[in-house]
């Protein structure tokens, strides 16, 4: 975690703690970066969500590209697994995505990718964030600021809407089968997948019923898509249809709904796309890759399948950390970010949703029946602001309250106590058989803390 740049690039409130300058700063670093030594023409692909601020951040990041001479190719509105894409496969040098994901309308972010069409390296974040705080020295350069291209070397600024559509080309062409007869609700969460989504599944012969797909600039992630799925199942259950599907803000997470409302969360998707891999043959080292968040009930159902499965701290990057190690091909988080390796990067919500749809054609079964396996345990989060995250993790009352609560769950339950990434908090989550359990085991690690004088 550095000062600006957090697991999932730089986020903060635009035009306060996200600025255009940032913006400008970032291209100019980027371009004169890639450039080397060489002085070649380097080639970055931008693409954006529906923000009212992503128009300015990324005319802000394109100048400073251009100023330090690097062509621009700009993609418009796209998901950000578009953006890793097009990338990856049409020879860029980097990718830059404008987004905060499903965070409220008044947040942005800049999500960069390396040339692979991954996460960009934690080195040269560091070296962005040296620059943006003015440390040329520490870069290793002299003057004031970095030099400018001049003459026929200053970088052009090109529509690359081709780009856009090759990636929807690209994901119609990933199912097998054709979607008729079926009744599919997307809910886009008026953001980068407002039109591509209906397309690709209208395109596989779905009859679509969409919602969320009237972007104005402030109403992205408002009421509706991945974090607030409740409209979604209502959706469903209203219109009685066969499956929905809802996408975050930058449409690289996918949370379903069941034919009968019921949400089937991004641990229930690992587990059938999990399962439909390993009866096809193709589950490599038989394992599914998960975060600490998720539940225990993935577990359980893992073992009755002889699955394996792995853990990793939380966040889509360490994820996909662990597969690009071992190999392993399908991993993701609770909240919706699965990545299938053979077909993407990192997290996509609408080639996620494509698969979900193509395993319920495969097992002639509906979404309901291939998620009822995974019996999720009820869980309870609590959050608390804390003078010092460190103090709190090596307190020896503390460490005692928690292999207490250990100890009361034995097998039937479990503990998680970790530090937030971007806040002075301490999160304390409990999964036990019933939510009675969850809320005192969490209280009794909760006031350990208070009465320590750490909170």
């Amino acid at each position: 975690m550095g000062k600006y740049f957090g697991t999932d690039g730089f986020r903060g409130e635009a035009g306060a703690s996200l600025t255009a300058e940032h913006a400008y700063r970032i291209g100019r670093f980027l371009g004169w970066y890639y450039a080397g030594a060489s002085g070649k023409r380097v080639r970055a692909a931008i693409g954006k969500d529906t923000r009212r601020s992503s128009y300015m951040l990324e005319y802000a990041i394109a100048a400073g590209l251009a100023a330090s001479g690097a062509d621009v190719y700009m993609l418009h509105v796209i998901p950000t697994p578009g953006v890793s894409y097009a990338v990856a496969r049409e020879d860029f040098d980097c990718g830059i995505m404008i987004s905060a994901s499903h965070n409220p309308y008044m947040d942005n972010g800049i999500k960069l990718v390396n040339s692979r069409g991954e996460k960009m390296e934690d080195a040269t974040i560091e070296q962005i964030e040296l620059y943006l705080d003015g440390k040329l020295s520490e870069l290793g350069l002299s003057g004031e600021d970095l030099p400018f291209a001049t003459g026929d070397r200053i970088g052009q600024i090109v529509d690359y809407s081709e780009g856009r559509n090759r990636y929807i080309g690209y994901l119609i062409s990933l199912s097998r089968h054709s979607f008729k007869p079926f009744r599919v609700a997307l809910d886009c969460a008026n953001g980068s997948a407002w039109m591509l989504a209906k397309s690709v599944f209208e395109a596989l012969g779905a009859k679509v019923y969409a919602i969320g797909t009237s972007p104005d600039g402030l109403n992205i992630n408002r009421g509706v898509g991945s974090t607030h799925i409740e409209s979604l199942a209502r959706y469903v259950r209203e219109n009685h249809l066969d499956v929905g599907f809802a996408f975050d803000g930058d449409a690289d997470r996918c949370i379903a709904v069941d034919e009968n409302g019921a949400v089937v969360n991004g641990d229930h998707i690992m587990y059938l796309l999990g399962t439909q891999l390993k009866r096809n043959g193709e589950l490599v080292n038989n394992t599914v890759v998960t975060t600490v968040m998720s539940n225990l009930g993935l577990y359980h159902a893992l073992d009755e399948e002889g699955i394996s499965y792995v853990q990793t701290k939380v966040g889509d990057r360490f994820v996909y950390e662990n597969m690009q190690q071992t190999g392993n091909c399908i991993g993701g988080e609770q909240s919706g970010h699965i990545i299938l390796k053979k077909y993407a990067t990192t997290g996509d919500g609408v080639l996620t949703a494509i698969k979900v749809m193509e395993t319920m054609i495969d097992r002639k079964l509906p979404l309901s029946k291939l998620a009822s396996p995974v019996q999720m345990l009820p869980q309870v989060m609590k959050n608390l602001r804390v003078a010092d995250k460190r103090a709190v993790r090596e307190d020896e009352a503390v460490k005692a309250a928690v292999e207490q609560v250990k100890a009361e769950l034995g097998d039937t339950g479990r503990i998680l106590v970790r530090e937030s990434g971007t806040e002075p908090v301490i999160r304390v989550m409990v999964e036990a058989p019933t939510l009675d359990v969850c809320e005192a085991c969490v209280e009794q690690v909760l006031q350990v803390i208070r009465e320590r004088g750490l909170a």
